[in-house]
């Protein structure tokens, strides 16, 4: 691993944090390290959903064999599943608040548990975490297809989550921006630079308008601070093309101790208790 932070999976939430003063107020240039999750900045429902995909994750596999994937068929898919859309409930009942779209809070706020065909780039920001418990590309591609499916079942919204989980584990596994730029390339058209959609960019909630963007600023970006300055500088839905980009940078580049101290100080600490958990998981699992 070449980016490591004493805290890992922090890069979407340090990501959406820093781009939250954005997400309505648009801005086309790059902001500093300075200007970085200060003032109004604060963590929206791409932080409390990150951590609750990795509270379900986790909670499925303390009742799986470490060779679930290989051999847990059907019965351990709907045990993540089940954990997973557990977790989605508590957490996004827990923070209310956080700026959740329209069909995804009466999802949560309903007894109801069943998919509503969303293609929305919600499943892709919540991701990350699949990328890190995994210890193969296709099993980081199966978490995440499980961690989207539970309410972004539409091909779209499974293909943005994939495509976010394997970038990660690629960059785990050793591989480059370009190994990275070739494997996202079997989803998505990235024959574009920021600087050529910047002026007309426009809010996008779709996975397939925000997901390949979040992958070139990775792509773009010389440090992390720089991939989110990048995610954040073409404008649209800013918190979340910061959150999808910084969780793959995390991979490469360490996050600036002052800007991971602001934002640690933001959260709340339901929050804190899963990412120091995850960290614990996801050593364990490195080990083995």
């Amino acid at each position: 691993m070449k980016g490591q932070n004493s805290l890992r999976m922090m890069g979407a939430i340090v990501g959406d944090t820093t781009g939250s003063p954005y997400e309505w107020h648009n801005i086309k240039h790059k902001i500093s390290l300075e200007e970085m999750a200060v003032g109004r900045a604060r963590f929206t429902d791409d932080s409390v959903m990150t951590c609750a995909v990795a509270d379900g994750i986790m909670n499925a596999f303390e009742g799986l064999p470490d060779d679930w994937f290989q051999k847990g068929g059907e019965a351990a898919k709907k045990e993540i599943s089940r954990q997973i859309v557990l977790s989605l409930k508590k957490f996004g009942r827990a923070f209310p608040n956080a700026g959740y779209g329209g069909s995804f809070y009466r999802w949560l706020m309903t007894e109801n548990s069943l998919p509503y065909g969303s293609w929305g780039n919600g499943s892709a920001m919540r991701v990350s975490f699949a990328g890190w418990a995994a210890n193969s590309l296709e099993e980081a591609e199966l978490l995440a297809w499980l961690s989207a499916a539970v309410t972004h079942d539409h091909p779209e919204g499974i293909k943005g989550a994939k495509a976010v989980a394997g970038c990660i584990y690629t960059l785990r596994a050793g591989g480059s921006k370009e190994d990275v730029r070739k494997y996202a390339e079997q989803y998505y058209d990235l024959s574009f630079t920021l600087d050529e959609i910047r002026p007309d960019y426009s809010f996008d909630v779709s996975c397939q308008g925000s997901v390949p963007q979040a992958i070139v600023a990775f792509l773009t970006g010389k440090d992390y601070a720089d991939v989110v300055a990048e995610a954040i500088s073409i404008g649209g839905d800013s918190d979340t093309i910061a959150a999808i980009a910084g969780s793959i940078a995390e991979v490469l580049y360490p996050i600036p101790d002052e800007l991971l101290q602001r934002v640690t100080a933001r959260l709340a600490p339901e929050m804190i208790e899963v990412i120091e958990r995850a960290n614990i998981f996801i050593q364990a699992r490195e080990n083995r």
